[in-house]
C-alpha cells in the first residue's frame, strides 16, 4: 500500500499546479524555476538552522579526518607534505648530495606518518565542539563569512587539539626511531666540512603544529565545498539549509542546543 502524501507535500503540488495554470501554459512557465518552488519550505526557524549547521559540520569532520588521517593523507598530498623546514631544508639538500638521500626520504616518511595518525584524533573533539554549539553560534556560522564554520571549530578546539596531538605524534616518532634519524643525520651533516651548525628543531611542536594547519585548511576545503557546491549537499537538510538565503537570529536564541565537552571551551 503506498504511503500517504504529507499535507505540506500536497500544498505545495497544487500550489506549483496553480502557477502553472495562470501563467498560461508551458510556454509561459519558460524561466520560473518549478523544482525550486515546488521544494520550498516554510521559512528557516531556529530547529532547521541549528540541525542543518550541526549535520554539515559533522559532515565536514568526518571527511576531513577520514582524508588526513587515512595513509599518504600527508604524504601523497604535494601541499601538505611535512618536509624539513627552513633553513633544515638546505641542511637535507646537502645530505642528499653526499648519498644520505635515503635517510633524510626515512626521517621526512616518519614526520607524514606522525600526522597522519594524529589527524585520525581530531573527530571526537570535533563532535564535542558541534554539541556544544548554541543557537546563535549556528546563525552566526550560516550568515558569516565563507570559512566561518572552520573559523568556529579552529577558537573552539585548537588547544584540546594540540594537547591530544602532541603525545601521538612523539609516540609516532618514537615507534620508528625518528629522534636517532635526526640525530644521526645532524651529526653527519655537522661532519661535512665548513657545514655550519644546523639550526635546532623541536619535532613534535612542528608535526603538531603542521598538522593542526592542514587540518583547519581541509575543513575550510570541505565548508566551501558544502556552502558552493549543491552536489556537496548530500542530505535533504543541507540542501535545505544552504539552499536558502541568509536569515537573522530570531529573538531569543542564545541558549546553546547542548552541554560542552571535550574541546569546546566557553568564548
Amino acid at each position: 500500500m503506498r504511503a500517504p502524501i504529507a499535507s505540506a507535500s500536497i500544498a505545495r503540488l497544487l500550489l506549483g499546479m496553480a502557477v502553472s495554470v495562470a501563467l498560461g501554459g508551458c510556454a509561459a512557465l519558460e524561466g520560473v524555476d518549478l523544482e525550486r518552488l515546488l521544494m520550498s519550505g516554510p521559512p528557516l526557524d531556529e530547529r532547521t538552522v541549528t540541525q542543518g549547521l550541526e549535520q554539515a559540520l559533522r559532515i565536514g569532520a568526518e571527511r576531513t579526518t577520514s582524508t588526513l588521517s587515512a595513509p599518504g593523507g600527508f604524504s601523497e598530498n604535494p601541499r601538505l607534505r611535512l618536509r624539513l623546514p627552513g633553513e633544515l631544508g638546505r641542511v637535507a639538500e646537502a645530505l642528499r648530495a653526499v648519498g644520505l638521500g635515503g635517510r633524510v626520504d626515512a626521517l621526512e616518511a616518519s614526520m607524514n606518518d606522525a600526522a597522519e595518525r594524529a589527524a585520525g584524533a581530531a573527530l571526537p573533539v570535533f563532535a564535542s565542539a558541534i554539541a556544544s554549539m548554541s543557537i546563535a553560534d549556528a546563525f552566526a556560522i550560516l550568515n558569516g563569512p565563507e570559512d566561518a564554520a572552520t573559523r568556529y571549530f579552529e577558537e573552539e578546539t585548537s588547544g584540546t587539539l594540540r594537547a591530544r596531538f602532541s603525545p601521538i605524534v612523539n609516540e609516532a616518532m618514537r615507534e620508528v626511531g625518528l629522534y636517532e634519524i635526526y640525530s644521526g643525520l645532524v651529526a653527519r651533516y655537522e661532519a661535512i666540512p665548513f657545514a655550519a651548525k644546523p639550526p635546532a628543531l623541536d619535532l613534535d611542536a612542528y608535526v603538531t603544529d603542521r598538522t593542526l594547519s592542514a587540518l583547519f585548511a581541509k575543513l575550510a576545503e570541505e565548508e566551501a565545498r558544502i556552502r558552493e557546491d549543491p552536489a556537496a549537499r548530500t542530505t535533504s537538510l543541507l540542501r535545505r539549509v544552504f539552499g536558502s538565503a541568509s536569515v537573522g537570529t530570531p529573538s531569543g536564541s542564545g541558549s546553546g542546543s547542548g552541554a560542552a565537552g571535550d574541546g569546546a571551551g566557553g568564548r
